[in-house]
């Protein structure tokens, strides 16, 4: 009787981690921006975080007004090569899902909206808002409506919308949405969407989602993501020729430019920014900018040790502190040598009889000699031709008494 109730124990024992572990995990990607190099970064990123630590699934929260095309075939490049599913849900009330938005979003395995939310209007247009010239605006809407059709099509949607969304700019609400087949679900939150989504099999991929009653990790962009997606945009405009300000700060967003337009690559940014800001503080000590050079070399140096190892995995994470410290010291430092080395360059010389009877120079024109590499007028008993070797036996004022040193 006792070994049969024991053996119960460790069964019901067993039975309740087993039973707990079950609970699946999705990871929610709120993506509340513009799609941009750096946007587009953050969020392969996220998805790849997602599917390498064992996520049931990852949504990604969508509110965007569209971006850049490149960026946007990134992300949906990613969302298509991913090994467990990705839903897409354009929230919270008041959303929108446009332009690029839209491709993003009918990439997803599961496309849903919430309640008083929009999406559509996906006609390219120039960065500047015009639109494009004739000819190449027909090849850009033939590729646009061909990419998104073939994206609906795939996954079991409205095609014949998708093509209208890129021609006729066409938009419509979340209830108009799912009658015309354009999504999948309406939801008034996640939890109700995951719960409500549990067990579907997704197409083209077939995913059976286990999401009912999964934890929500919530991921949002961090500060320097927000920082780099915006000073971006900012450095081609702010970089033009100056002083010392300018050309600091327009040199570091240049370099920052240069990563967030992906033509530099993290760790190669990074390096580019330390470099920059060593520069700059060496350059304060031959150029009077009153430290603005040293304060924009810090500040280069800052970002360039987040930069190095933004986005990497764990452990290899940059301590916020750390890089703040290490800056605040190096700026300590640096200004305490360039006060010294000013002080020096700003002293006034010391020149009197101990310090100079008694030097040799070199006779030059016109009663001169050169001692200690500055002219300096000369009075001498001796016929002296320039060249001659002399050596100073006093000092009057500013003229010096010399006398010819035999050979």
């Amino acid at each position: 009787m006792k070994l049969l109730l024991a053996l119960a124990f460790a069964a019901a024992a067993l039975a309740v981690p087993a039973h707990a572990s079950a609970a699946p995990r999705v990871l929610a990607i709120h993506f509340t921006s513009d799609v941009n190099p750096v946007t587009a970064d953050w969020v392969n990123s996220e998805l790849d975080h997602a599917q390498s630590n064992g996520y049931s699934a990852a949504v990604i929260v969508l509110d965007t007004p569209g971006g850049l095309e490149d960026s946007m075939r990134k992300i949906v490049q990613k969302e298509l090569s991913l090994k467990i599913p990705v839903l897409v849900y354009v929230a919270p009330a008041g959303a929108r899902a446009a332009s690029a938005g839209v491709w993003i979003s009918q990439a997803a395995d599961l496309l849903a909206m919430a309640p008083e939310t929009n999406i559509g209007s996906s006609t390219p247009i120039q960065g500047n808002g015009a639109n494009i010239g004739s000819d190449l605006r027909r090849k850009e809407i033939n590729d646009a409506a061909a990419s998104l059709r073939g994206l609906a099509k795939s996954h079991g949607r409205n095609e014949a919308w998708a093509d209208a969304a890129v021609r006729k700019a066409s938009n419509l609400t979340a209830a108009e949405a799912l009658r015309k087949n354009v999504i999948d679900v309406i939801a008034p939150t996640l939890p109700a969407l995951l719960n409500k989504v549990d067990g579907r099999v997704t197409v083209p991929r077939h995913f059976t989602l286990d999401t009912k009653d999964a934890t929500i990790v919530n991921s949002s962009p961090g500060f320097f993501t927000r920082f780099l997606a915006g000073l971006a945009g900012l450095g081609f405009e702010l970089f033009h020729p100056g002083v010392v300000i300018p050309g600091a700060f327009g040199a570091i967003c240049m370099v920052c430019a240069l990563f967030g337009l992906s033509i530099l690559p993290v760790a190669w940014g990074g390096l580019a920014l330390v470099l920059l800001g060593a520069a700059l503080l060496v350059a304060d000590l031959h150029v009077t900018s009153h430290g603005a050079l040293t304060l924009s070399g810090l500040v280069a140096m800052a970002l360039g040790f987040i930069v190095l190892f933004h986005n990497a995995p764990a452990p290899y994470h940059v301590s916020s502190e750390l890089v703040v410290t290490a800056t605040v010291i190096i700026g300590t430092i640096w200004a305490f040598a360039i006060s010294k080395a000013l002080a020096i360059r700003h002293a006034p010389a010391a020149v009197g009889p101990e310090q100079i009877v008694g030097l040799e120079g070199i006779a030059r024109d016109d009663g001169y000699v050169l001692v200690q590499g500055e002219l300096w007028r000369a009075h001498s008993r001796d016929h002296l031709a320039p060249g001659e070797r002399v050596k100073v036996d006093a000092l009057d004022g500013l003229t010096l008494d010399v006398h010819r040193i035999d050979a």
